[in-house]
């Protein structure tokens, strides 16, 4: 059995496959299989992980779980969150008010004073920078907002991919970010550039060349390379 194979109820409390339900039970809540044959459920005896025969993969039981990513699964246990590896063991010992999923062996973190940074596989702070928010790396890159609300770009160590600051941003892709300046949406280069004088009041990123944009009118437009 494949775990792409394995469906989640349309009320998201138990699964099935090829049409046929699987384990004979139900949860209160449940999450989709990921590549790690596991699924993140909850029950009368709280959240936790279960493998492709409906069983948990450990004792431990929590407030809430969530999907593994790269063999790391965030939990929340008492309004505290962290991370356990496949054996449901801790990966560190830090507590935190939120934490994200790992991407790129990196992940987003929120400390009890609100600051928000990013880990490596171990735990441990890539740089000493706090932020307002900081977003998953992409394409080795990462978007954060600074304490006076506006926006920049960081590599994983920290340093700032450019200088430039904005009033919203999203990640690269494919080497372009859609920006929000005082004039509106563009997209940026790696330098953090506009590539075009035109602004819209919505922007997608690329896709194979061509951008889906809203111009100053409200009107729908593509925006090419």
């Amino acid at each position: 059995m494949n775990w792409k194979d394995i469906e989640l109820n349309e009320d998201q409390t138990g699964y099935s496959f090829n049409g046929q339900t699987l384990f004979e039970k139900q949860f209160l809540n449940a999450l989709n299989f990921h590549k790690e044959g596991l699924a993140a459920v909850k029950d009368a005896s709280g959240a936790y992980h279960i493998d492709m025969n409906g069983d948990s993969i450990y004792t431990q039981r929590y407030t809430r779980t969530f999907g593994y990513y790269y063999e790391k699964a965030a939990v929340l246990l008492k309004g505290k969150a962290f991370h356990i590896d496949m054996k449901g063991n801790r990966i560190y010992k830090e507590e935190y008010l939120w934490t994200g999923n790992y991407q790129q062996e990196i992940c987003t973190v929120k400390d009890g004073s609100q600051n928000y940074y990013h880990i490596n596989s171990k735990g441990e702070r890539l740089y000493n920078d706090n932020y307002k928010y900081a977003g998953d790396f992409r394409e080795n890159i990462a978007c954060v907002q600074l304490y006076n609300n506006l926006f920049t770009h960081i590599y994983k160590d920290g340093s700032r991919v450019h200088n430039k600051l904005f009033k919203d941003l999203n990640v690269y892709h494919k080497g372009h970010a859609c920006a929000k300046d005082n004039l509106g949406w563009c997209h940026i280069d790696l330098k953090g550039k506009p590539i075009y004088r035109e602004r819209y009041l919505l922007l997608e990123p690329f896709y194979n060349g061509v951008a889906l944009a809203t111009d100053l009118s409200g009107e729908k437009v593509l925006v090419s390379e």
